[in-house]
């Protein structure tokens, strides 16, 4: 199907727009003046037009064939302004405004490797985008536009608009910047094929679409897993979607569940932390007038999805409607475009305890409650759709056998061409198996570096290659011990802890990073009780000493343009020795208090 005539975001949206030319398309929800949301809404005949007029704009302006950053705010004019790149026959570079906090380098970084020849911005932020690409060192050839000027632009239509060549399947046709926390900025290229797909295999295995359903999402459209929800498959899967911004998600929680009431059979997507946000952040009195039992599905994925978060949310929006079955768990990365698995529709999620000891030497062992020991309980992210997934040991590069940890490799029509501007030189993209040949397309694969288990027939992800802590020979995964740190005493705030490994003279030891919650307004005063806490957790839980445990303010762990916390560069801040003004104190030492 890669090579399906028509199977392009232009087509698609063209079509629908033929087909249901009234029908409500993208719906933006606006909570700057009205606290229950002002609503601004496109058809899809609307769209269609909007999206053409802009095309023609940036063809004329000579984008044909050129990258076109969206550094726009989210809203319809993000749409627009991304399904207009693509349909110009330009590289749309999903990105944000340079006033987003804490994520200025990132974009620098990324202009700089993008070198986009447009960039479209909302037209009071023109100004500000040009003068960040200037103080930055960004090529000044950098055309800064907006939707609205490019439709004042564009004219009538012209002969050159009617010959225009329209994408093909196999062109590419944005950039998908991963969001993980390296300095050094990786842009996948999607083909219109590679997203096409992808929106078609996630709305077989969520079962929605063909106008039966509709999408609810306060992702950003920058990232991956948003672009998709919020983008991709409505426009593949006729689907109308409802959007909001990020900031208004943090700020109140309930209004994201509200538009899920209002908006009846719909499919939405956080982060595992998100849930959390929600059960903390919307008080039994907010949740009255929730009804959430139409939900289509709540994807959760990201980043590993907690057993405890899936109940605590459960048990909270019971009463609201929520079902076991509703939670989806799920796997992707922006590699193969996004989605990869997700658990069984109508299934509530599986959740398998494993022997901890047994699943850090690479083996799972279902643990028995009368076998004693410690255990891991990990979440199954289900099956793949359309897409084959093999685990295999990434130093010898074979098979391994079910129940036996390995890096996942990926094959599928939805998996992206490589990282702009890098030759495919088999470590991530263009992989091949022991004894397979590299010049053969069928035999290549995608490495994900992420490691994971096959067991009971689903996929089970159990941490990243470059995360693990290994210390005296053992291996120990960073979201397990930050759990444990989580969990041992109530002045650590949850999912703002990061626990990786550093270099010393007796070899790798490992740290721990901890925020404080906003509340606790006199760290020091806690400090000794948190730290003797942590310590005893950790070393009893995971039999692993706390080489150094930091105590931080709130917002001092670094986190992902997708709110993941970024090990590596929480990593990179410690060696590079966090400035005492936000840093509390440090215990060093072997012991375990």
């Amino acid at each position: 199907m890669s090579s399906a005539m028509g199977d392009t975001l232009s087509r698609h949206l063209a079509q629908s727009a033929r087909q249901a030319p009234d029908e409500a398309a993208f719906t933006f929800m606006g909570f700057g003046a009205n606290r229950d949301g002002t609503p601004a809404e496109l058809t899809w005949k609307e769209l269609d037009t909007q999206v053409r007029t802009v095309a023609a704009g940036l063809r004329r302006a000579g984008a044909v064939g050129e990258r076109v950053a969206i550094v726009a705010p989210q809203g319809l004019d993000y749409v627009i302004g991304f399904l207009g790149s693509v349909s110009a026959g330009a590289i749309a570079v999903p990105l944000f405004p340079p006033d987003l906090p804490g994520h200025g380098e990132k974009l620098a970084a990324v202009l700089a490797d993008a070198a986009p020849s447009f960039a479209i911005s909302a037209p009071e932020q023109r100004e500000t985008v040009a003068d960040f690409c200037a103080g930055h060192g960004i090529d000044s050839g950098v055309r800064v536009v907006s939707v609205e000027g490019l439709t004042q632009t564009a004219g009538t239509a012209s002969t050159q608009d009617r010959t225009a060549r329209e994408p093909q399947p196999e062109d590419c046709a944005y950039l998908q910047y991963t969001s993980g926390s390296t300095r050094i900025p990786s842009g996948v290229e999607i083909t219109h094929a590679n997203v096409c797909v992808n929106a078609r295999q996630a709305l077989a295995a969520y079962d929605v679409g063909g106008g039966r359903h509709c999408s609810v999402s306060w992702l950003p459209m920058y990232h991956d897993m948003g672009l998709m929800l919020a983008l991709a498959m409505p426009v593949v899967g006729r689907m109308r979607s409802v959007i909001m911004d990020p900031l208004d998600f943090v700020q109140q929680p309930v209004r994201w569940l509200r538009l899920l009431t209002h908006y009846e059979r719909a499919l939405t997507a956080a982060p595992n932390f998100a849930y959390d946000y929600c059960v903390h952040r919307v008080p039994p009195e907010e949740r009255t007038g929730l009804s959430l039992g139409s939900v289509a599905g709540m994807i959760n994925g990201s980043e590993p999805v907690s057993p405890r978060t899936l109940e605590r949310f459960y048990e909270a929006f019971a009463p609201s409607g929520v079902r076991r079955t509703t939670m989806r768990p799920s796997y992707g990365l922006a590699e193969a475009t996004v989605f990869v698995a997700t658990s069984p529709a109508g299934e509530e999620p599986t959740v398998t305890p494993f022997d901890r000891d047994l699943l850090a030497q690479g083996t799972a062992h279902v643990a028995e409650p009368a076998e004693g020991g410690s255990i891991t309980e990990l979440v199954a992210c289900g099956r793949p759709a359309d897409q084959e997934v093999a685990i295999v040991d990434p130093v010898t590069r074979r098979r391994q056998e079910d129940g036996k940890v390995g890096e996942i490799w990926l094959q599928g029509p939805n998996i992206g061409r490589g990282y702009w501007g890098r030759p495919l030189d088999g470590e991530s993209f263009g992989a091949v198996l022991e004894g397979g040949d590299p010049a053969d397309p069928a035999q290549r694969w995608l490495r994900t570096g992420d490691l994971g288990i096959w067991h009971d027939k689903q996929l089970y992800v159990t941490g990243r290659i470059k995360d693990l802590v290994i210390v005296d020979g053992t291996n120990h995964y960073p979201h397990d011990i930050e759990l444990t740190v989580e969990n041992a005493h109530s002045a650590i705030r949850r999912h703002h802890t990061a626990a990786f490994a550093v270099s010393t003279d007796e070899g790798e030891r490992l740290v721990v990073v901890a925020e404080h919650p906003p509340a606790v307004t006199d760290p020091d005063s806690h400090l000794d009780e948190v730290t003797r806490a942590v310590r005893g957790a950790v070393s009893t839980t995971h039999g692993v000493a706390v080489h150094d445990f930091v105590y931080v303010p709130p917002g001092s762990v670094p986190r992902t343009t997708s709110g993941k916390v970024a090990r590596s560069a929480c990593r990179a801040q410690y060696l590079a020795d966090i400035p005492t003004a936000t840093k509390h104190a440090a215990r060093k030492g072997s012991g375990t208090a």
